[in-house]
This record gives C-alpha cells, structure tokens and sequence, in this order.
C-alpha cells in the first residue's frame, strides 16, 4: 500500500476545486434559468405554464446521471465538440434550473394573496409588483430549501466523473487505485464533503425554524 502524502493531497484539493467551480456554475445558472422558470409557470398564460411544466417534469423525473449521459453524446451527435467541463455544466444548469424553478414557483405562490391584491391597487405594473413586492418575500420564504439543494447539488457533483469529468470523488477514486487506501481515501473524501455540506444544512435547518417561530 502505498503513502498518502503532499501529493495526493494536492490532487484532492484540485478535485474539489472542479467540484465547488461545478457546484457554483450550476447554482447560479440554474438560478437564472429558474427565476424565468418559476415566472412562467405563474404567469397567466395557459401555454406558458404548460411548456415549463413539461421541462420541470423531463428534469425531475429523470436521473442526474441519464441526464449527463444525454447532454455529454447527445451534443456531440448534433455535430459539436465540447469538453467535459463545458456538457457538465450545462447539464448542472438544466438539472438546477428545473428545481430551483419548482422551487420558487411554490414560494412565489405562497405569498399571501393580499400582497398582489395592494400592489394592484397601487397601480403598479407586472415587471415592478414582482420585483419589489412579490420576489423579495419569495425569496425569503424560498431559503431554506433553496439550501437544501444547493447541498443536494454539491453532492451531485460526483456524478460528473461518469462522463471524464474529474471532481473530488473521480480524485479520490484515482489515488484510492494508486495507494490501495480506499478506507482512508475516502474517509478524507468524505470529509470535504461533511466539512462543505453541514454548515450549509444547518443553516438552512436553522433559518427554517425561525420561520417557522414568526409565522406562529
């Protein structure tokens, strides 16, 4: 069994920054895509809704690896060449986009009535009642699961390795068949994730209790 030193800890940190880069592409695209998401499927328009929950159903209801798969050959038979990297990311920002959107469709929905009703009566239009009346109380009732998949996310960046994209678990796997250390390898591996992950649960687990507590 071979050592477990300075540079296999090197390659694991270049993993997790690949995972945290991949985490924060997908999260923020998805975040862009999403809001337009969660606007339509609460918009007036029949077509509109249905479209989107179409796409929110194709993303939802199928795994994360498939959709990898898809978007990594599925590029390519259309005649482009991408590296892992970029079909990583655009799969991350569709499979983000989908749940983020679900996500804030159900917040938007959740403020009272009676806030779009005052921003009607004060006359104002579509583009400013969402802005500055609806979205800011979305989002603040949105949060915490909004961090619940950001988590989920970080997580489901292991999955990019299928298609040769090498993330923190794909490095872990890497040194574990050099050192035959598998325990130990992904011990530490498994501790990034924990050192990562935890504190964002915890906050999401705590800013839900204390909206809960002002909602009583």
């Amino acid at each position: 069994m071979g050592p477990i030193g300075e540079n296999e800890f090197f390659f694991l940190m270049q993993g997790l920054r690949w995972t945290v880069l991949l985490a924060i592409v997908g999260f923020i695209g998805g975040g862009i895509f999403g809001i337009l998401i969660a606007l339509l499927r609460t918009s007036k328009t029949k077509v509109a809704r249905t479209i989107t929950a179409g796409y929110i159903g194709v993303f939802q209801g199928t795994p994360l690896l498939m959709q990898l798969f898809v978007v990594y050959y599925g590029v390519a038979l259309v005649g482009v060449e991408v590296n892992a990297w970029i079909a990583v990311a655009i799969a991350f920002t569709l499979h983000a986009s989908a749940f983020l959107g679900e996500i804030w469709r159900g917040s938007i929905e959740a403020v009272p009535k009676g806030q779009t009703e005052a921003a009607n009566a004060l006359g104002l239009h579509y583009v400013s009642r969402m802005k500055d009346v609806i979205l800011p109380q979305a989002l603040k009732i949105s949060m915490p699961a909004t961090i619940g998949f950001l988590v989920q996310l970080i997580k489901g960046t292991s999955l990019a390795a299928i298609v040769g994209f090498i993330e923190l678990t794909r490095a872990g796997q890497i040194i574990s068949n050099q050192t035959y250390r598998p325990l130990l390898v992904f011990g530490i591996v498994g501790a990034i994730y924990f050192i990562i992950c935890w504190p964002l649960s915890h906050a999401g687990s705590g800013l839900e209790k204390r909206m809960a507590k002002a909602a009583r």
